[in-house]
């Protein structure tokens, strides 16, 4: 068995569970046994993407006060107000591409800039669902490299974005997932998938990772 643990995140930007899971993605970041890889799944983008209409937003907000309720992460009601209750769509695309854009400029800051994009909406209420605000909270970050490259719209963006998704849909193929966040763990010896529900309330899941014993545990699927 390799002393390396590789794991594979599969996530949304605009996914409320998995801004509930970050604190704990980045004490997984941290383990020095441990190799984190971001997966964005495209799950609220393209044809995922939809309105935010007033029985959605209700939807989101009663899954939001659960999150809150289980990780202490902040939804407030500026985000409430003017988020979910601004209406227009559900839309992670430009925010993924944001990501990536990250990823090809500023490598070790991927998982930080999820971070800042995820605190802009529940916390600030920001709309993250165009590209001029995602390039105005890419440069107050000191992103503005990432930031160039979203404007640009480059060749290089799309396509890496466009294969990232792909990569991340076919996991979620394979392991028969259709919710995130969930996780791949490869411990040199087999693959395992951690689902949502194993990520909160779990004081053994860290433990597990550093003995290099993924745990197995049942579906459960979440916005």
């Amino acid at each position: 068995m390799s002393d390396k643990v590789n794991i594979t995140y599969l996530f949304d930007p605009l996914c409320g569970w998995c801004y509930g899971a970050s604190a704990l993605l980045g004490q997984i970041a941290a383990m020095a046994n441990i190799t984190l890889e971001l997966a964005p799944t495209g799950l609220f983008s393209d044809a995922g993407a939809r309105p935010m209409d007033d029985s959605f937003a209700a939807y989101a907000w009663s899954n939001d006060i659960r999150i809150a309720s289980l990780t202490g992460k902040r939804f407030t009601e500026t985000y409430r107000n003017k988020v979910l209750g601004k209406g227009g769509m559900l839309d992670s695309g430009p925010a993924t591409l944001a990501i990536t854009a990250v990823l090809l400029t500023a490598p070790s800051r991927e998982l930080e800039a999820v971070g800042i994009i995820q605190e802009a909406r529940y916390v600030s209420g920001r709309d993250i669902t165009g590209t001029a605000e995602i390039r105005t909270i890419l440069e107050a970050s000191g992103l503005g490299t990432a930031s160039d490259r979203l404007g640009a719209m480059d060749p290089e963006l799309i396509a890496g974005n466009s294969q990232r998704v792909r990569a991340a849909k076919a996991l979620m193929q394979e392991f028969r997932v259709d919710g995130v966040p969930a996780l791949i763990v490869d411990d040199g010896l087999r693959r395992q998938l951690v689902r949502a529900n194993e990520l909160f309330g779990n004081s053994d899941l860290l433990a597990k990772f550093a003995r290099e014993q993924p745990p197995r545990i049942a579906e459960h699927h979440h916005l």
